[in-house]
């Protein structure tokens, strides 16, 4: 069965693609020699400076590297990430740390095996079950599909609905044989925050249609001026509990921690107790040093703060420097530029000639989306920038891009 949304037209249900985007990109430019001095601006891995107190926490903690882990983390590890829950999205204690928090081997673990815990739990009389992600999306969402038996069904997620998927086009027969519905605020690739009445919104369909909402949120704290709503926000106003609702986040963007490989998923206490259960027996645990160092970076906030800092700094560059060629290029949240250069002949084209003529080797928005029954593919018109690189290159970066922009318009 295929969905219809509000305009009559067909959702999309896509397999799991075929290569990630590194590799698609790799087949793309093949033996083509950058035109200039490379510069990469390609993966989202961050380039900053490690909190301060890393080598400290680990050193202290070293010898627990001996220990098996337990998968339900630490207590100490379960309590720091409750607090920060609560001072960050203002819980007043709502989330249970015992029931209601899960350590994670990065959020890419967790959001892979969420599907799996969905389905089991919910065991809906459905042939095939769905689930939802938007388009463009983080490609780890369609293996969470695929290793769960599911149909996935993506919303083309472009500027004419905000770079959110348009809750309105969700048809009831779809979101009844629904099991999860992914999503990410602030956006990748776009930067789109949803606002606290979209979580809600979303929220109502969820406990409506019988479905969990995993929420990836690991950009929450790289934002312009205004912390993002987050779903558990929107729940706890809501004043009904977590039920249906998974908030998953990690170290990787906000502290520069991507190796550490430590995360945690975080709400619904009945959904996560049982979750526990399957992960005992085929997820992997986080060490306990890892624990140990993810307590004391969510209970420090000075070195989130030079972090989001320094992004805001290359995102004012690329502004100063773009926007006369393109318009408004900042995001709300995220570290990513999305640029519409359909005026140069779209984003496979730009990608190629990029590289070749200027040594920028950025991502074609359409390797980041799938391509429709119609041929259409809604990341076609766009190129992903990452910001990670540090200040100066950037600037240069965005000195070359400028010019080639200018110069072939």
């Amino acid at each position: 069965m295929t969905s219809i949304d509000a305009t009559g037209a067909p959702a999309r249900s896509q397999a799991l693609p075929d290569a990630n985007p590194f590799q698609r990109l790799a087949a793309l430019l093949g033996d083509a020699r950058p035109g200039a001095d490379p510069i990469i601006l390609t993966i989202g891995e961050p380039q900053h400076a490690l909190p301060p107190f890393t080598g400290e926490v680990l050193m202290e903690n070293l010898a627990d590297f001996r220990r098996y882990p337990p998968i339900e983390g630490s207590p100490m590890f379960r309590a720091a990430i409750a607090s920060w829950l609560d001072r960050r999205y203002g819980l007043a204690g709502s989330i249970d740390k015992d029931r209601g928090v899960l350590p994670l081997n990065g959020s890419r673990e967790g959001l892979t095996f969420g599907a799996i815990g969905a389905r089991d739990q919910l065991a809906k009389p459905v042939a095939r079950p769905a689930v939802i992600l938007p388009n463009p999306f983080y490609q780890t969402y369609a293996a969470a599909a695929h290793v769960a038996g599911a149909e996935a069904i993506l919303l083309d997620s472009d500027a004419s609905t905000g770079f959110l998927p348009d809750l309105g086009a969700l048809s009831p027969e779809l979101l009844d044989r629904t099991i999860a519905f992914y999503i990410a605020s602030p956006a990748n690739p776009q930067g789109a925050v949803a606002s606290l009445a979209y979580w809600q919104q979303l929220i109502g369909l969820a406990r409506k249609h019988d479905f969990f909402i995993f929420a990836d949120e690991c950009y929450s704290e790289i934002y312009r001026e205004t912390p993002p709503p987050g779903v558990l926000e929107a729940a706890h106003a809501l004043g009904a509990g977590y039920a249906r609702v998974i908030s998953l986040n990690s170290l990787s963007k906000r502290s520069n921690l991507a190796g550490l490989r430590c995360g945690f998923a975080a709400g619904d206490p009945e959904f996560l107790s049982r979750w526990v259960k399957f992960r005992g027996l085929a997820a992997p645990q986080v060490p306990l040093p890892a624990q140990a160092v993810a307590a004391r970076a969510y209970s420090d906030e000075t070195h989130v703060a030079e972090n989001r800092r320094l992004y805001n700094e290359k995102y004012a560059i690329a502004e100063q420097l773009l926007s006369p060629v393109l318009g408004p290029v900042t995001p709300a949240g995220g570290f990513f530029l999305w640029l519409d250069v359909t005026r140069w002949g779209g984003g496979l084209e730009v990608t190629r000639r990029l590289w070749t003529e200027a040594g920028l080797k950025v991502i074609p928005g359409a390797y980041l989306a799938m391509t429709g029954p119609d041929g259409t593919n809604p990341g076609d018109p766009y190129i992903r920038i990452s910001l990670c690189a540090p200040v100066g290159l950037t600037r240069d970066a965005m000195e070359r891009l400028a010019k080639w922009l200018g110069d072939n318009a």
